[in-house]
């Protein structure tokens, strides 16, 4: 494969992704301040966890939607599908950032937010299988592990910039402006942002082997079906190796902006900015890590990274537990570094499972159905435990717990770095 288109899919396949994850994931960043707007209340937790519950419906949707795209994806194909997905988020979250809040509609405020954030969890199951199958299918065997990793990569750099851009406006806007009408910004640049991505995955052509299986007559006429009858027990591995991906992905993203503010007591600005440093940690080092597993594994990186989790999360907590930035920074950066060793593992890895024929809609299934149930609730939990059991650290004995079920599930697992894809 020549390295100029190889450049062209990882430009089109990561910026749509970007815009994917800033739109997705600026709910939660925001998620503060959008509990004051849509769900006011003189309990601050309470507010909170209303806001964090409507973050988790949108995440609930995403197995809907990974039925829809990721069977649309094996018999149309990954490109065209994945044109559609970033549109369809981009127009929920511009519809987030013009909506009507609770002081000027009542109740209605919340159930337009509660509308727009389901459609964009239903178009975010269709997002990172297909756009992982799309170039894990591009890739040469022996590199497939750093570009899968490209994916994570630019999905992290989108959170970076979600919080940064965050952390800009509570820092120039004066006043209340940020709650007031700043707020409504970053979910403005979706429209700007989806038109770029839309463009480019449209001007893209779809994998050698999906295009392979179409001029043969051999896509999947029920990929769903196939799905279940022939890759069952790869979609149950792909689970397992997800749980940690995805509750600490939405523990880092989502969680922490609102747990360092109102449980470890962080003013706005240096709470944003220790969320934004451990985000870029992870941006900065997946594509290392990446590179790392097409040379020892795959196995090697994600068991490393659960052991870390294992080990380090109390650890991490209580540093920023002491009220200090810059220990809470230090703690960030660890968990950012347990974070960056999975992920540069897990996309190539998870699409050494399955099939062509079936890779988008098994990946999309497996995938979103352990964020749906564990990763999209994660921040309401987090939060929940802090609230029921009154230990703030709480929250770390949920990763450590979900760390040992994928450790445990990985460890089942062949080893598949630098393996053929299978049709």
């Amino acid at each position: 494969m020549p390295e100029r288109t190889l450049r062209r899919v990882l430009i089109a396949s990561g910026l749509g992704h970007f815009v994917e994850w800033f739109d997705f994931g600026i709910y939660g960043t925001l998620a503060v301040i959008l509990a004051q707007n849509f769900f006011p209340s003189d309990n601050q937790q309470a507010a909170l966890l209303a806001s964090f519950a409507v973050f988790g419906a949108g995440c609930v949707m995403r197995p809907l939607g990974a039925l829809f795209f990721g069977s649309l994806g094996d018999r149309i194909g990954r490109q065209r599908t994945l044109a559609i997905v970033v549109l369809t988020t981009s127009a929920a979250t511009l519809a987030m950032g013009l909506l009507p809040t609770h002081s000027s509609i009542g109740l209605l405020a919340p159930a337009l937010l509660v509308l727009a954030r389901l459609v964009q969890g239903f178009a975010a199951g269709g997002e990172t299988a297909g756009a992982t199958a799309l170039i894990s299918e591009y890739a040469p065997a022996h590199r497939r592990g750093f570009f899968c990793s490209w994916l994570d990569a630019t999905g992290f750099a989108a959170f970076v910039a979600g919080s940064g851009t965050v952390l800009l406006l509570t820092a120039a806007l004066p006043g209340t402006a940020l709650d007031d009408w700043g707020w409504r910004l970053p979910f403005l640049l979706a429209a700007p942002l989806g038109l770029a991505g839309v463009y480019l995955r449209s001007r893209l052509e779809d994998s050698p082997d999906f295009r392979r299986l179409k001029e043969t007559g051999r896509t999947a006429q029920s990929p769903v079906r196939e799905s279940f009858t022939l890759a069952w027990k790869a979609m149950l591995f792909c689970v397992g190796f997800m749980l940690i991906k995805a509750v600490g992905h939405w523990a880092l993203q989502t969680f922490m902006p609102g747990y360092l503010q109102t449980t470890l007591g962080f003013d706005r600005v240096p709470a944003f900015a220790v969320t934004t440093l451990g985000l870029f940690v992870v941006a900065v080092l997946v594509p290392l890590m990446g590179a790392l597993s097409d040379r020892v594994g795959r196995k090697p990186l994600m068991l490393g990274a659960c052991a870390g989790f294992v080990l380090l999360s109390w650890p991490a907590f209580w540093l920023m537990s002491q009220g200090n930035a810059v220990t809470a920074c230090l703690a960030m950066a660890v968990l950012g570094l347990c974070m960056a060793a999975f992920d540069g593992a897990s996309c190539a890895a998870i699409a050494e499972l399955f099939p062509t024929r079936v890779r988008y809609g098994a990946m999309a299934i497996a995938y979103n159905a352990a964020t749906a149930l564990f990763g999209g609730m994660t921040p309401y939990f987090a939060t929940w435990l802090v609230g029921s059991t009154g230990y703030a650290l709480s929250p770390a004995f949920y990763l450590v717990v979900i760390a040992l079920v994928s450790g445990a599930t990985i460890l089942r697992a062949r080893e598949t770095a630098r393996t053929r894809l299978t049709v």
